[in-house]
């Protein structure tokens, strides 16, 4: 075991890795850059303006916005015919999460689901299927909401706007080229990803009834998030109708979607703070500090999943130790 281990330790980094290291580091450095520029003492002044009770709802929505999530993926799995509870589909959602914010790694949630679904025997290619549905899925809902960014569009004046015109939109600038670059990559991997993804939906096609129900819990999420973001900056006194944050946060998630960064660190601070504060009346600093909490409650309400990651990466060890059981007699 501590031989493989060592193995992997001194495995050269792949340049995806290497690319990825390199995007996180930017995109840090442009937040922290950003963070300076505004002042420490506005952030803060910012926070202060949100009541305990605007936090306590938004961590409510938050967690309400994650059991969606499992709702969603556990009604694709129930409708391929995968023998699991809820609870179970809950622990396995949970530990992804908790991967997906917490450690530092190219390897995200949707691998950890993958091997505690391994992990519990269940079947490979419908659990694969599976995933790659629930993430389509969710990028349907999302783009569906994106016409609702037309308004700050036109409202700034166009996409122009988000160019710099002068010295002082250099943070705009800077984050503009970070997510420019991968948008040759993005378009590759789409070609090489399209196939895949209408195969795995050749199966759930047959039962419409399973898509829109996990659509449904897909809005649900979505109208949870913009909640938060509307709870937040009108804790902070600013005024942003409910529907155009449904617009402009799924701009920021497809941007987010961009491979130019480990877990999307510091990409989606940048996004929220760029977007808001450019195509609204949002002062930087509201956009900022809205960025920074929406974050942390997203760290937060992932926290449960430390707590099942190990069993879920371990997995059923009654069904391992009857599998043996079997193997023995037989």
């Amino acid at each position: 075991m501590s031989k493989n281990w060592n193995s992997l330790s001194l495995k050269k980094p792949s340049k995806s890795t290497l690319l990825k290291s390199a995007g996180t580091i930017i995109s840090l450095g442009l937040l922290i850059f950003l963070l300076s520029k505004q002042g420490w003492e506005e952030i803060i002044s910012a926070f202060h303006q949100l009541s305990p009770w605007v936090l306590l709802f938004s961590l409510g929505f938050i967690t309400l916005s994650r059991l969606s999530i499992v709702a969603r993926w556990f009604v694709l799995l129930r409708a391929a015919n995968i023998d699991i509870s809820y609870q179970k589909t809950l622990r396995i959602t949970f530990a992804g999460l908790f991967a997906t914010n917490f450690l530092p790694t190219t390897i995200g949630g949707d691998v950890v689901r993958l091997t505690g679904m391994i992990r519990y025997h269940y079947d490979t290619v419908v659990a694969t299927a599976s995933l790659i549905t629930d993430r389509l899925v969710g990028m349907t809902g999302m783009a569906m909401a994106l016409p609702l960014v037309i308004p700050g569009l036109i409202h700034a004046g166009g996409i122009k706007q988000l160019i710099p015109q002068n010295k002082n939109n250099i943070y705009i600038s800077a984050s503009t080229v970070a997510f420019s670059q991968p948008w040759q990559r993005l378009r590759n991997n789409i070609k090489n990803i399209g196939s895949k993804l209408l195969k795995a939906l050749i199966y759930w096609l047959k039962k419409p009834r399973s898509l829109i129900l996990s659509l449904a819990f897909t809005w649900l999420n979505m109208l949870c998030l913009y909640a938060i973001i509307y709870l937040l900056l009108t804790g902070m006194n600013e005024h942003i109708s409910f529907w155009q944050i449904g617009g402009l946060y799924s701009l920021v998630y497809f941007l987010t979607l961009l491979p130019i960064s480990i877990n999307g660190y510091g990409v989606q601070e940048l996004s929220i703070t760029v977007i808001f504060s450019t195509l609204t009346d949002v002062s930087i600093n509201s956009a900022l500090t809205m960025a920074l909490i929406f974050r942390t409650l997203t760290m937060i309400a992932s926290l449960p999943g430390a707590l099942f990651l190990s069993g879920v990466l371990a997995g059923d060890k009654s069904a391992q130790e009857e599998a043996i059981a079997t193997e023995h007699d037989g």
